[in-house]
Protein backbone atom coordinates (compact mmCIF):
# COMPACT_ATOMS: atom_id res chain seq x y z
CA UNK A 1 0.00 0.00 0.00
CA UNK A 2 1.17 3.73 -0.29
CA UNK A 3 3.48 4.72 2.72
CA UNK A 4 1.71 6.96 5.01
CA UNK A 5 2.99 11.22 5.10
CA UNK A 6 5.38 10.09 8.12
CA UNK A 7 7.22 7.60 5.98
CA UNK A 8 6.93 8.73 2.75
CA UNK A 9 9.98 10.99 1.60
CA UNK A 10 8.89 14.03 -0.40
CA UNK A 11 6.03 15.16 -1.64
CA UNK A 12 2.64 12.93 -1.85
CA UNK A 13 2.51 10.83 -5.58
CA UNK A 14 0.53 12.77 -8.37
CA UNK A 15 -2.35 11.03 -9.60
CA UNK A 16 -3.55 12.35 -13.11
CA UNK A 17 -7.63 11.10 -13.50
CA UNK A 18 -9.91 11.40 -16.00
CA UNK A 19 -13.47 11.97 -15.39
CA UNK A 20 -15.15 10.85 -18.73
CA UNK A 21 -17.64 7.93 -17.70
CA UNK A 22 -15.88 4.91 -19.23
CA UNK A 23 -12.85 5.98 -16.60
CA UNK A 24 -14.83 5.58 -13.56
CA UNK A 25 -14.48 2.50 -12.98
CA UNK A 26 -10.75 2.74 -12.13
CA UNK A 27 -11.11 6.10 -10.39
CA UNK A 28 -14.06 5.64 -8.38
CA UNK A 29 -12.63 4.01 -5.52
CA UNK A 30 -8.86 5.78 -6.06
CA UNK A 31 -9.60 8.75 -3.23
CA UNK A 32 -10.67 6.04 -0.08
CA UNK A 33 -7.71 3.70 -1.59
CA UNK A 34 -4.75 5.99 -1.69
CA UNK A 35 -5.83 9.12 0.57
CA UNK A 36 -2.36 10.59 0.69
CA UNK A 37 -2.14 10.86 -3.13
CA UNK A 38 -2.71 14.04 -4.98
CA UNK A 39 -5.37 13.70 -7.98
CA UNK A 40 -5.74 15.83 -10.57
CA UNK A 41 -8.70 15.33 -12.78
CA UNK A 42 -8.15 16.60 -16.33
CA UNK A 43 -8.82 15.87 -19.99
CA UNK A 44 -6.77 12.85 -21.31
CA UNK A 45 -4.53 14.92 -23.80
CA UNK A 46 -4.04 17.23 -20.63
CA UNK A 47 -2.74 14.46 -18.47
CA UNK A 48 -0.42 13.23 -21.30
CA UNK A 49 1.09 16.51 -21.27
CA UNK A 50 1.43 16.73 -17.01
CA UNK A 51 3.42 13.46 -17.40
CA UNK A 52 5.42 14.33 -19.80
CA UNK A 53 6.48 17.77 -18.34
CA UNK A 54 6.83 16.06 -14.90
CA UNK A 55 4.08 18.02 -12.92
CA UNK A 56 2.16 14.62 -12.97
CA UNK A 57 3.57 10.94 -11.74
CA UNK A 58 0.83 9.04 -12.84
CA UNK A 59 -1.72 9.12 -15.26
CA UNK A 60 -4.15 7.66 -17.27
CA UNK A 61 -3.10 8.72 -20.35
CA UNK A 62 -4.30 7.23 -24.59
CA UNK A 63 -2.28 4.71 -25.07
CA UNK A 64 -0.76 6.27 -28.09
CA UNK A 65 0.98 9.15 -25.99
CA UNK A 66 2.24 6.24 -24.18
CA UNK A 67 4.26 5.25 -27.14
CA UNK A 68 5.31 8.71 -27.52
CA UNK A 69 7.47 8.66 -24.29
CA UNK A 70 10.11 6.64 -24.13
CA UNK A 71 11.04 6.00 -20.42
CA UNK A 72 7.53 5.59 -19.27
CA UNK A 73 5.77 2.35 -18.32
CA UNK A 74 2.66 0.92 -17.76
CA UNK A 75 1.98 0.29 -14.06
CA UNK A 76 -1.46 -1.35 -13.50
CA UNK A 77 -3.63 -4.08 -15.55
CA UNK A 78 -6.09 -2.01 -14.70
CA UNK A 79 -7.06 0.19 -17.90
CA UNK A 80 -9.57 0.78 -20.58
CA UNK A 81 -10.48 -1.66 -23.14
CA UNK A 82 -13.05 -2.33 -25.48
CA UNK A 83 -13.41 -5.40 -27.78
CA UNK A 84 -15.80 -4.22 -30.25
CA UNK A 85 -18.34 -1.99 -30.59
CA UNK A 86 -17.62 1.32 -27.67
CA UNK A 87 -20.47 3.57 -28.14
CA UNK A 88 -18.45 7.07 -27.18
CA UNK A 89 -15.92 6.66 -29.66
CA UNK A 90 -17.84 7.92 -33.00
CA UNK A 91 -16.81 9.43 -35.96
CA UNK A 92 -19.70 11.19 -37.91
CA UNK A 93 -19.49 11.50 -42.00
CA UNK A 94 -20.97 13.97 -43.87
CA UNK A 95 -19.68 12.73 -47.21
CA UNK A 96 -18.51 9.11 -48.14
CA UNK A 97 -15.79 7.73 -46.12
CA UNK A 98 -13.77 8.03 -49.67
CA UNK A 99 -14.34 11.43 -50.44
CA UNK A 100 -13.26 12.89 -46.47
CA UNK A 101 -11.01 15.98 -47.16
CA UNK A 102 -11.40 17.77 -43.77
CA UNK A 103 -11.20 16.34 -40.47
CA UNK A 104 -11.96 17.86 -37.15
CA UNK A 105 -10.72 16.24 -34.31
CA UNK A 106 -11.83 16.05 -30.71
CA UNK A 107 -9.27 17.79 -28.57
CA UNK A 108 -10.02 16.27 -25.70
CA UNK A 109 -8.25 13.09 -27.74
CA UNK A 110 -5.16 11.70 -28.67
CA UNK A 111 -5.44 7.73 -29.42
CA UNK A 112 -8.59 7.88 -31.22
CA UNK A 113 -7.64 10.92 -33.39
CA UNK A 114 -4.63 8.77 -34.28
CA UNK A 115 -7.30 5.50 -34.77
CA UNK A 116 -8.94 7.57 -36.64
CA UNK A 117 -6.66 8.94 -39.70
CA UNK A 118 -4.66 5.42 -39.42
CA UNK A 119 -8.55 4.09 -40.19
CA UNK A 120 -8.70 6.17 -43.41
CA UNK A 121 -5.38 5.94 -44.75
CA UNK A 122 -4.90 2.17 -44.71
CA UNK A 123 -8.74 1.48 -45.87
CA UNK A 124 -9.32 4.10 -48.13
CA UNK A 125 -5.49 5.85 -49.08
CA UNK A 126 -6.40 9.20 -46.97
CA UNK A 127 -4.89 11.92 -45.18
CA UNK A 128 -7.38 14.96 -45.15
CA UNK A 129 -6.34 18.29 -43.59
CA UNK A 130 -7.13 18.06 -39.72
CA UNK A 131 -8.69 20.55 -37.63
CA UNK A 132 -9.12 21.15 -34.21
CA UNK A 133 -12.84 20.82 -32.68
CA UNK A 134 -12.34 22.72 -29.12
CA UNK A 135 -13.92 21.21 -25.92
CA UNK A 136 -17.57 22.79 -25.67
CA UNK A 137 -17.65 23.05 -29.46
CA UNK A 138 -19.95 20.84 -31.27
CA UNK A 139 -20.21 19.17 -34.56
CA UNK A 140 -22.71 22.40 -36.37
CA UNK A 141 -19.47 24.70 -35.54
CA UNK A 142 -17.35 22.75 -38.24
CA UNK A 143 -18.00 22.26 -41.60
CA UNK A 144 -15.50 19.53 -41.82
CA UNK A 145 -16.50 16.28 -44.27
CA UNK A 146 -16.26 14.49 -41.13
CA UNK A 147 -15.64 15.04 -37.04
CA UNK A 148 -14.58 13.05 -34.36
CA UNK A 149 -15.71 13.04 -30.98
CA UNK A 150 -15.08 10.98 -27.64
CA UNK A 151 -16.18 10.45 -24.51
CA UNK A 152 -19.22 11.79 -23.01
CA UNK A 153 -20.15 13.78 -25.50
CA UNK A 154 -19.38 11.04 -28.23
CA UNK A 155 -22.36 8.93 -26.51
CA UNK A 156 -24.55 11.90 -27.77
CA UNK A 157 -26.19 11.56 -31.00
CA UNK A 158 -24.72 15.08 -32.62
CA UNK A 159 -27.98 16.96 -34.52
CA UNK A 160 -27.69 16.87 -38.28
CA UNK A 161 -27.64 14.39 -40.81
CA UNK A 162 -24.75 12.21 -41.53
CA UNK A 163 -23.64 9.72 -44.60
CA UNK A 164 -22.45 7.45 -42.15
CA UNK A 165 -21.41 6.67 -38.33
CA UNK A 166 -18.49 4.51 -37.80
CA UNK A 167 -18.23 3.23 -33.89
CA UNK A 168 -14.34 3.70 -34.28
CA UNK A 169 -13.83 0.69 -31.49
CA UNK A 170 -16.03 -1.62 -33.63
CA UNK A 171 -14.25 -0.69 -37.02
CA UNK A 172 -10.74 -1.12 -35.60
CA UNK A 173 -12.06 -4.96 -34.30
CA UNK A 174 -13.32 -5.11 -37.96
CA UNK A 175 -10.30 -4.78 -39.53
CA UNK A 176 -7.86 -6.55 -36.64
CA UNK A 177 -9.42 -8.99 -35.06
CA UNK A 178 -8.12 -7.74 -32.05
CA UNK A 179 -9.38 -5.48 -28.77
CA UNK A 180 -8.34 -1.73 -28.92
CA UNK A 181 -7.03 -0.23 -25.65
CA UNK A 182 -7.54 3.62 -25.36
CA UNK A 183 -6.28 4.44 -21.63
CA UNK A 184 -3.70 2.99 -19.16
CA UNK A 185 -2.35 4.14 -16.10
CA UNK A 186 1.30 5.45 -17.11
CA UNK A 187 4.29 6.27 -14.80
CA UNK A 188 6.83 8.88 -15.97
CA UNK A 189 10.42 7.31 -15.51
CA UNK A 190 11.81 7.14 -12.25
CA UNK A 191 9.15 7.63 -10.37
CA UNK A 192 8.93 5.91 -7.00
CA UNK A 193 5.09 4.36 -6.78
CA UNK A 194 5.50 3.47 -3.14
CA UNK A 195 2.72 0.39 -3.90
CA UNK A 196 0.39 2.35 -6.22
CA UNK A 197 0.19 0.47 -8.61
CA UNK A 198 -1.41 -2.18 -6.09
CA UNK A 199 -3.79 0.19 -5.21
CA UNK A 200 -4.51 0.78 -9.17
CA UNK A 201 -5.53 -2.41 -9.91
CA UNK A 202 -7.75 -2.93 -6.37
CA UNK A 203 -9.25 0.53 -7.01
CA UNK A 204 -10.37 -1.04 -10.69
CA UNK A 205 -11.87 -4.08 -8.62
CA UNK A 206 -13.60 -2.11 -5.79
CA UNK A 207 -15.08 -0.46 -9.34
CA UNK A 208 -16.14 -2.88 -11.35
CA UNK A 209 -18.20 -4.17 -8.28
CA UNK A 210 -20.07 -0.65 -7.94
CA UNK A 211 -20.90 -0.45 -11.83
CA UNK A 212 -24.63 0.23 -10.80
CA UNK A 213 -24.03 2.80 -8.05
CA UNK A 214 -21.68 4.70 -10.84
CA UNK A 215 -24.02 4.48 -13.41
CA UNK A 216 -26.78 5.81 -11.20
CA UNK A 217 -24.39 8.41 -10.30
CA UNK A 218 -23.25 9.71 -12.95
CA UNK A 219 -26.50 9.41 -15.72
CA UNK A 220 -27.74 13.09 -14.78
CA UNK A 221 -24.32 14.57 -14.77
CA UNK A 222 -23.17 12.54 -18.31
CA UNK A 223 -27.37 13.09 -20.00
CA UNK A 224 -27.41 9.60 -20.71
CA UNK A 225 -30.08 7.12 -18.87
CA UNK A 226 -28.56 5.20 -16.00
CA UNK A 227 -29.50 1.94 -17.91
CA UNK A 228 -27.68 3.36 -20.93
CA UNK A 229 -24.58 4.08 -18.76
CA UNK A 230 -24.37 0.77 -16.77
CA UNK A 231 -24.91 -0.71 -20.10
CA UNK A 232 -22.21 0.82 -21.58
CA UNK A 233 -19.96 0.26 -18.73
CA UNK A 234 -20.74 -3.42 -17.63
CA UNK A 235 -21.41 -4.51 -21.54
CA UNK A 236 -18.87 -2.05 -23.80
CA UNK A 237 -15.80 -1.65 -21.88
CA UNK A 238 -13.01 -4.09 -20.30
CA UNK A 239 -10.95 -2.79 -17.75
CA UNK A 240 -7.50 -5.17 -17.64
CA UNK A 241 -5.00 -5.75 -19.64
CA UNK A 242 -4.66 -9.52 -20.99
CA UNK A 243 -2.64 -11.47 -23.40
CA UNK A 244 -5.26 -10.29 -26.61
CA UNK A 245 -5.53 -6.41 -25.16
CA UNK A 246 -1.52 -6.63 -25.22
CA UNK A 247 -1.26 -7.93 -28.76
CA UNK A 248 -4.16 -5.06 -29.83
CA UNK A 249 -1.64 -2.73 -28.01
CA UNK A 250 1.44 -3.19 -29.78
CA UNK A 251 -0.82 -4.23 -33.11
CA UNK A 252 -2.09 -0.56 -32.69
CA UNK A 253 1.85 0.82 -31.79
CA UNK A 254 2.67 -0.66 -35.29
CA UNK A 255 0.33 0.75 -36.93
CA UNK A 256 1.09 4.19 -35.28
CA UNK A 257 4.50 4.10 -36.31
CA UNK A 258 3.79 3.14 -39.71
CA UNK A 259 1.96 6.73 -39.86
CA UNK A 260 4.53 8.44 -38.07
CA UNK A 261 2.35 8.94 -35.11
CA UNK A 262 4.50 7.16 -32.89
CA UNK A 263 8.07 5.76 -32.77
CA UNK A 264 8.80 2.71 -34.47
CA UNK A 265 10.35 -0.40 -32.97
CA UNK A 266 9.03 0.30 -29.16
CA UNK A 267 8.05 -2.48 -26.39
CA UNK A 268 5.75 -1.96 -23.71
CA UNK A 269 7.42 -1.79 -20.70
CA UNK A 270 5.64 -2.69 -17.32
CA UNK A 271 6.54 -1.67 -14.04
CA UNK A 272 6.00 -4.60 -11.98
CA UNK A 273 5.64 -7.63 -14.17
CA UNK A 274 4.16 -9.20 -11.16
CA UNK A 275 1.22 -6.58 -11.24
CA UNK A 276 -0.51 -8.58 -14.10
CA UNK A 277 -2.28 -11.47 -14.52
CA UNK A 278 -2.66 -13.46 -17.90
CA UNK A 279 -6.35 -14.24 -18.11
CA UNK A 280 -8.85 -12.99 -20.52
Amino acid sequence: MLEQPATRKGPPIRIGAVSYLNARPLTFCLPRLAPHAQIVVDLPSRLADGLASGSLDVAVIPSVEYFRHPGSSIVSDACIVCRGPIRSLKLYGRVPPEQIRTLALDEGSRTSAALTRILLEERFGLAPQIERLPIGASVGDTAADAVMLIGDRGMRPPDGRFHFVWDLGEEWARWTGLPFVCAMWIARPGVNLDGLDEVLAAARDEGERRLEEIARLAAPEVGIPQQECLAYLRDDLVFHLGERERRGLSAFWECAARHGLAPAGGELVFYDQRSFGKGN
